[in-house]
């Protein structure tokens, strides 16, 4: 289970996802395999130019050639409001080695659009187009720069308008998450609008938003007209939703009746959890590493019913020595039932 190459019904793109999809999830799902490339969660940019330790915070991947350990290629993703501050950080990020530079201009949390970034500058266009403009000169030419949106900040009536700003700008491709921040994460997502924008530009655009499934994901890809697409949490819910997709049929109505089910069997995907525990306690504080364990368990419950049985065995313990314990036993417990099973198929 690892990187794969390119196939030929389009990109597979990880999301990043502040909070969530950080580089201990990006690992891990990585090694389940399926996705061509993610996005770090954003490096904020406010006003100074970041220490080299600062990049490498929230993208280890720096000090493995922009990749994660599965070889899947990291772009780092800066956000801010200020062209050449950003301009700044984007040509010391580049000297890190990522293998691209991202911008955010879809983040809808009130402290980043309080400061005028993230989706706040979707009101903009203008400084939308400064900033990419500042970055592609900052930034050396061979590595990529690509941009994040949503389809506006209360609405989407300067949708086109933001993404050409991009595209004229200088990026290479754009990500539109098909809602605006006014829409937050509630859906659905209007992959309509999305189709829109890409009639718009004459850059790769790629979709993303409630893909959930193979069937969403079909579907996203008929209604958007967007080969490419970006996953968030549909594959945290299901981290084999990378290669469903790329075996599932190319049109939706062929896929009628297609396999809903998880796509990677528990037992295969039980060892990393006890991976992702270990990653955990190597990047996160101790008091808060419970909640992480128990943040992923909470959407991986939504597939698999052993992940229901964890979370509730777990759900009251905070004690990471107790929570040890427990991963071990149940570890020594799903090792035996696989040898079981194993004997029995022989």
């Amino acid at each position: 289970m690892n990187a794969v190459t390119t196939s030929a019904s389009g990109q597979i793109l990880l999301a990043p996802m502040e909070g969530l999809v950080d580089f201990v999830l990006r690992d891990i799902l990585t090694r389940v395999g399926g996705v061509d490339r993610c996005v770090s969660e954003f490096i904020r940019v406010s006003g100074t130019l970041l220490p080299n330790r600062a990049f490498i915070r929230v993208m280890p991947e720096l000090l493995n050639g922009g990749k994660t350990f599965a070889g899947v290629p990291v772009r780092g993703q800066l956000l801010g409001s200020d062209a050449n501050c950003l301009a700044e950080n984007a040509a010391r990020l580049a000297s890190l080695g990522p293998t691209g530079v991202d911008l955010n201009f879809g983040c809808p949390a009130k402290v980043v659009n309080r400061h005028g970034g993230g989706a706040m500058l979707l009101q903009d266009p203008e400084n939308v187009a400064r900033i990419v403009s500042a970055v592609r000169r900052a930034v050396p030419a061979h590595l990529p720069v690509s941009a994040k949106m949503r389809l506006g900040f209360n609405d989407d009536t300067r949708a086109e308008e933001c993404a050409q700003a991009i595209a004229d700008a200088g990026a290479s491709e754009i990500v539109v998450h098909a809602r605006t921040k006014a829409h937050g994460y509630r859906p659905p997502a209007y992959w309509e609008r999305v189709a829109d924008v890409r009639e718009a530009v004459n850059i790769p655009v790629i979709a993303n938003g409630e893909i959930w499934t193979v069937a969403d994901a079909l579907r996203c890809r008929e209604v958007s007209g967007c080969k490419d697409i970006m996953l968030g949490r549909g594959m945290v819910t299901d981290p084999g939703l990378a290669w469903a997709v790329r075996a599932a049929p190319v049109r939706p109505e062929q896929g009628e009746g297609f396999d809903l089910s998880p796509h990677v069997a528990w037992r295969t995907l039980r060892p990393l959890l006890n991976d992702f525990w270990a990653l955990v306690a190597t990047r996160v504080e101790r008091k808060h590493r419970a909640g992480r364990l128990k943040q992923w368990l909470n959407f991986l419950r939504r597939r698999y019913p052993e992940a229901e049985a964890a979370y509730a065995a777990l759900r009251t313990l905070n004690d990471p020595a107790l929570i040890d314990a427990w991963l071990h036993n149940d570890s020594a417990k799903h090792h035996v039932e696989n040898n079981e099973l194993e004997a029995a198929l022989a």
